[in-house]
């Protein structure tokens, strides 16, 4: 295949700088169409971002024969139900974090991703980055782990945002609480809930902040706090002890813009990444996609990968006593 030719769904915030400008970096990928829920507002969004087509519904993109694979980035509880129909129609996907409203959800597009020979991978853009890559490597020359504590906070200053809707699988724990989840299941293997505590809303339904206690397999152990704000500043930073050592990594979820420190035993080992540092994580996300569809080649952040996140947030918020998404 010598051109992928993408279709976005909707007209989300992120897709400017997860898609669209990723995508002029990365030979062979195309944004060719764009779909909304009303013809006017995707020609808008295709005039304003030079995309050739638009679309008036989901549909009628999934119908379209030159697309090869979709972008999905849809409130949280459209995640599942398109990327699902995207596989039915035949098409690849990109589909943003978190992969679905819950676990049940997530397996059963695991599933027909499985029994298909399509591409479907959660867009945890940031695992793709070399400095993610070097922060892998150095763990595992300190380890074995033993504990963690990461953080996320994600400035969201409209109380109307989405993304307290619980209706649209909103909360802190599926916005950035996936990424934290994600990233210590990667350094530490599968996950247990210890338990949890959320604060929320008037509604006692949308987490506004969850922190919750894990437990891993090899005995090591992890605490994360993920939040909203209404004001502040966007934080995403990662402590692990190990046995040689500790590693902390400030600002993990755009590693572009990260910065990894070894200290201990490992305070001579080099942070830097080995790749040049101009490229966003999106960039490197784009291109693992782009080639996995052209080889057949696995992705880090498979919908197998995805489930397992997905059974850790639906764990952390009955332990948290609210009701999953």
């Amino acid at each position: 295949m010598d051109m992928v030719r993408i279709g976005v769904l909707g007209t989300a915030r992120i897709t400017k700088a997860a898609l669209i400008e990723a995508a002029r970096q990365v030979p062979g990928v195309a944004v060719a169409a764009v779909a909304a829920r009303d013809l006017p507002r995707a020609q808008a969004y295709a005039l304003e971002h030079g995309i050739a087509v638009a679309y008036g519904s989901y549909d009628e993109l999934l119908a379209d024969s030159a697309i090869d694979a979709i972008y999905n980035p849809l409130p949280n509880s459209l995640h599942g139900p398109w990327t699902l129909q995207a596989i039915t129609a035949g098409k690849h996907v990109l589909c943003e974090k978190p992969f679905a409203s819950n676990a049940a959800e997530a397996t059963l597009v695991a599933e027909a991703a499985r029994s298909s020979s399509l591409v479907v991978m959660e867009a945890m853009h940031y695992r793709y980055h070399p400095l993610i890559r070097r922060l892998n490597e150095v763990v595992t020359k300190l380890g074995p782990v033993r504990s963690m504590q990461c953080w996320t906070s994600f400035v969201i200053a409209d109380p109307g945002d989405i993304r307290y809707d619980y209706a649209l699988g909103g909360g802190a724990l599926m916005d950035g609480g996936c990424y934290a989840i994600d990233c210590m299941r990667m350094l530490a293997g599968e996950a247990e809930v210890g338990g949890a505590l959320a604060d929320t809303g008037s509604d006692r339904l949308v987490d506004r902040a969850l922190a919750a206690r894990l437990s891993f397999g090899d005995g090591a152990t992890g605490w994360f706090e993920s939040a909203f704000t209404r004001s502040g500043e966007f934080r995403a930073d990662l402590h692990v002890t190990c046995d040689g050592g500790t590693v902390h990594m400030d600002n993990f979820i755009r590693p572009h813009a990260g910065h990894l420190e070894p200290g201990g035993d490992g305070s001579g080992m080099a942070a830097e990444a080995e790749e040049p540092g101009t490229w966003t994580s999106y960039v490197w996300q784009l291109r693992a996609f782009a080639e996995a569809i052209r080889t057949g080649s696995e992705v880090e952040t498979s919908a197998g990968n995805a489930v397992a996140t997905m059974r850790v947030i639906d764990a952390a918020y009955r332990a948290a006593g609210l009701p999953t998404r």
